[in-house]
């Protein structure tokens, strides 16, 4: 059993599917009722899970239409402001 805290362990799942590509920027992920049944957690360790993704930057949540992918630079592309020579 790891000494991990089971909401982290969960979210750990949920950013790995980001960055696989698996959940797509701009798309819901899971309710956190869904996330409960899939992953056999309680909703309210569904519920921390989400907050900690929101607090790690890869999700945003609007009320009353759930949570959703950010959408993540490409690392290494030239920024839009920097001045061209």
């Amino acid at each position: 059993m790891s000494a991990r805290p089971l909401y982290a362990q969960l979210a750990d799942v949920i950013a790995g599917k980001i960055a696989s590509g698996e959940l797509a920027p701009d798309r819901p992920i899971p309710s956190e009722n869904h996330l409960a049944d899939e992953y056999g957690v309680a909703r309210l360790t569904a519920r921390r899970a989400a907050q900690e993704l929101r607090e790690r930057g890869l999700i945003v949540t609007v009320r009353g239409k759930g949570s959703f992918v950010v959408e993540r630079p490409v690392v290494g592309a030239p920024e839009e402001d920097e001045p061209k020579s």
